[in-house]
């Protein structure tokens, strides 16, 4: 094994999840599950992928904690905040994602998690209603309650490193305002006035959990830590952050599909995505203001892939669209479907069509495990800021886009920066390279 500076992975960690919903509690599930054996975590790269290093007669394939000290399922322990005081039991129950008889081993352990006060304003998701809320909080006073709720969630469970992921509702679409999140100093300012229109409640989550020292990851397509005085923040106390939006559905097939268009030298004329999805998620989702933060998640996929600059005659002027249509039917189910419209040789029109029925859920569940493990072995291993290497998990790459970065959103060139992390986390060479 190769000499790696990675602190072992001692004690345990406390994953702090924001939002008790149907992902988190599909999340926590199937991680209890897991652990007694009586499930798979399927979908989930850290248990299950394998990487090679080394070359020639050095080459081997290796599973992650194979490469690099990552924490064990076994060392899990699980706190949350949520809008509903409703347990993780209940709340499991009561999305309706997994059956009955999938939940009931693990009931009393779910039942044992009952979830904080959450920071909220109803401005940034008025389609929600819940009561266990910081009452009259300023946004100064929320930080402060957070910060809290970690130090005790950490006392009283003997934890000995935490990571704080986002998996609540989108909120309203937050512009990055120059004034106010460009620096540290200025974001601090605006948090102690309550400046409720710049500062939405997730910052809060995000300046509590990095100035605590834990990792921040963002599952939603929030602004959150998007800003220059989040990266600031990271850096002064040497946090990794990671965001945004989980990759699983529809942006996951697209961010794949894509390169085949691109790499096959194919035109494209158009390409249309629809959704339609039933749970409390697709509820917030039906709001403007709320879609209005996705949508621009989910366009900035194509635009980075196929690239009119690179090939004028194959993508000058498509047409790229994107909705999503609340339809409580569905519930968990959701339906992505896409009409792609290309052209091939001498202009000649053709047309692919995607119809994904996927489970949320199922989908989102193994990234956040991947994510919080990641993120976890990223601080033990002293990297800070913006974890590009974690883009993969991710629908809408965080990149510096002050210095006209260009995030990388090609799903396989992603797989490349993930497999080169974890080979230098592990002490061997990083040695793909992203053509």
């Amino acid at each position: 094994m190769n000499k790696t500076n990675v602190k072992p992975a001692t004690g345990k960690l406390g994953v702090m999840v924001v939002g008790l919903g149907a992902v988190t509690t599909t999340f926590m599930t199937g991680v209890l599950m897991a652990r007694k054996g009586l499930a798979k975590p399927v979908g989930s790269m850290t248990q299950y992928d394998r990487i090679r290093v080394g070359q020639g007669a050095d080459k081997k394939y290796l599973k992650y904690n194979e490469i690099a000290p990552i924490a064990s399922l076994d060392d899990i322990v699980f706190a949350a905040w949520d809008v509903y005081p409703a347990n993780a039991y209940e709340s499991a129950i009561n999305a309706e994602v997994l059956k009955e008889k999938d939940i009931n081993p693990v009931r009393e352990e779910l039942e044992a998690i009952k979830p904080m006060a959450a920071a909220f304003d109803h401005d940034y998701a008025k389609r929600l209603d819940g009561d266990n809320i910081m009452h009259g909080a300023t946004r100064w006073q929320m930080v402060e309650n957070i910060r809290r709720d970690i130090r005790q969630f950490k006392e009283q469970n003997g934890i000995d490193r935490v990571v704080v992921l986002w998996a609540a509702s989108t909120e309203v679409y937050v512009p990055v305002d120059e004034k106010i999140h460009y620096t540290l100093a200025a974001l601090e300012e605006a948090m102690k006035a309550d400046d409720r229109e710049h500062i939405a409640p997730s910052m809060c989550y995000a300046y509590a959990a990095l100035t605590e020292g834990a990792p921040f990851i963002m599952g939603a397509p929030n602004t959150t830590v998007d800003i220059p005085a989040m990266w600031e923040l990271a850096e002064k106390t040497g946090m990794p952050i990671a965001g945004k939006d989980f990759k699983t559905g529809q942006t996951l097939v697209k961010s794949g599909f894509a390169p085949i268009i691109g790499t096959r030298c194919l035109g494209l004329s158009g390409w249309f995505s629809t959704n339609i999805l039933g749970n409390r998620d697709g509820l917030v989702l039906d709001e403007p203001a709320n879609f209005r933060t996705k949508e621009v998640s989910k366009l900035s996929t194509l635009e980075s892939i196929l690239v009119p600059e690179e090939q004028p005659d194959l993508y000058t002027d498509y047409f790229h669209k994107v909705r999503i249509n609340y339809y409580p039917p569905r519930n968990d189910n959701k339906e992505g479907w896409d009409n792609i419209d290309i052209f091939g040789w001498m202009g000649y029109p053709m047309q692919i069509k995607i119809n994904f029925l996927c489970r949320d859920s199922i989908l989102a569940a193994p990234l956040c495990l991947d994510l919080v493990l990641l993120s976890d072995l990223a601080a033990r291993a002293g990297r800070y800021g913006t974890q590009r290497f974690l883009s993969f998990f991710l629908k809408s790459p965080m990149h510096d886009y002050t210095k006209d970065e260009v995030p990388v959103n090609h799903l396989f060139q992603q797989y490349v920066m993930l497999k080169n992390a974890i080979r230098e986390m592990g002490g061997y060479e990083a040695d793909e390279t992203i053509d």
